[in-house]
């Protein structure tokens, strides 16, 4: 049995369908069920039982003799804009620090980090103290997190299992459309493509760079540390190279037609930057992969023209989802 916390979400949704893929059916996916789950994300899954997470952790016991062989934990609150730190805690920290005492000593915990841990990147974007300056609330969440997995790696003198933590930059791709105002921007784009036919970005945006990494990526990355169980550490988890939004733009519109219907890409036009989030912008992100490298990762990052191109057919196609479960191909063998 594995665990996928947030399975109905945009990474953990992509998780579970690699995991179908590679033949795992006893898949326990844990969710706020507060939130209505998009239905055709959970159409695009197989699996077999679906928890409140409330419910999970508060029966954490029962779990143990249910034959649970790892934990990814891709459950979070990701909205940057929510300021109420109590609940950020509690969904963020609190809850994940309950699985990690779960999985110690019992099975590998490949746990959601964030690269918004490091602020501004003033300092570079290492995985270490003086590289971590968080802006908001979610940043600071994560760093608490990432922080008590050191704490008790020293502590204890290293985990007796696997222990994994991944910084992930921006991630874009299909089955993130319950995301809402946290959607990458290539989703956006879509989204403003269909309605009038022009791209909108906010001025100074060919300065504003980003480490875009394709969804595909991170979940190989994932699935790597899960066939190499005797690696841990905190790793960034991104394509190592960093693209401005004007980039992303220009790429996304070239797929598109014009307002009119024209071919030849639609326009790409500067709106003002909103001054509410003057301070807490970061002007770029680029993630060093010297410890994941080193780890014995040595698989390629999707260039972001090829990302961009894979998912803007399946945006054209379905609207940004995977097709449901019962006819995908892999499904269909699965089921046989």
């Amino acid at each position: 049995m594995i665990v996928v916390t947030g399975g109905t979400g945009f990474i953990g949704s992509n998780l579970v369908r690699a995991l179908n893929r590679r033949g795992e059916r006893d898949i326990v996916i844990v969710e706020d069920l507060e939130r209505a789950a998009d239905a055709r994300i959970v159409e695009s899954l197989t699996f077999a039982e679906l928890v409140d997470y409330r419910e999970f952790a508060a029966n954490l016991d029962a779990w143990e003799g249910r034959g649970v062989h790892a934990v990814f934990h891709q459950g979070a609150c990701s909205d940057t804009m929510v300021h109420d730190g109590a609940y950020m805690l509690e969904r963020n920290y609190t809850f994940s620090q309950r699985l990690l005492e779960f999985s110690l000593g019992r099975c590998p915990f490949i746990y959601a980090s964030s690269a918004a841990i490091y602020g501004r990147g003033a300092r570079g974007f290492r995985e270490e103290r003086d590289c971590e300056w968080p802006l908001n609330a979610y940043a600071f969440s994560k760093f608490l997190f990432d922080r008590h997995v050191r704490a008790e790696e020293k502590r204890s003198g290293g985990f007796p299992t696997q222990v994994v933590g991944l910084r992930y930059f921006n991630v874009y791709g299909p089955q993130e459309n319950a995301k809402g105002r946290m959607a990458s921007l290539l989703f956006q784009f879509h989204g403003q493509a269909n309605e009038g036919g022009r791209l909108r970005i906010f001025a100074g945006s060919e300065g504003f760079l980003r480490d875009f990494v394709f969804v595909d990526d991170v979940v190989r990355v994932n699935l790597d540390f899960l066939d190499h169980p005797e690696r841990s550490g905190i790793f960034n988890c991104g394509s190592g190279t960093a693209r401005s939004f004007r980039e992303l733009a220009e790429l996304t519109a070239a797929h598109y037609s014009g307002p009119d219907g024209t071919p030849g890409g639609c326009a790409v036009e500067t709106i003002p930057f909103p001054e509410e989030l003057a301070g807490r912008y970061q002007d770029h992100t680029l993630a060093d992969l010297t410890r994941l490298r080193a780890a014995g990762y040595g698989a390629s990052f999707t260039p972001l023209e090829e990302g961009v191109a894979r998912y803007v057919e399946v945006l054209k196609a379905t609207g940004g989802y995977h097709p449901p479960a019962a006819a995908a191909p892999q499904a269909q063998n699965l089921n046989k």
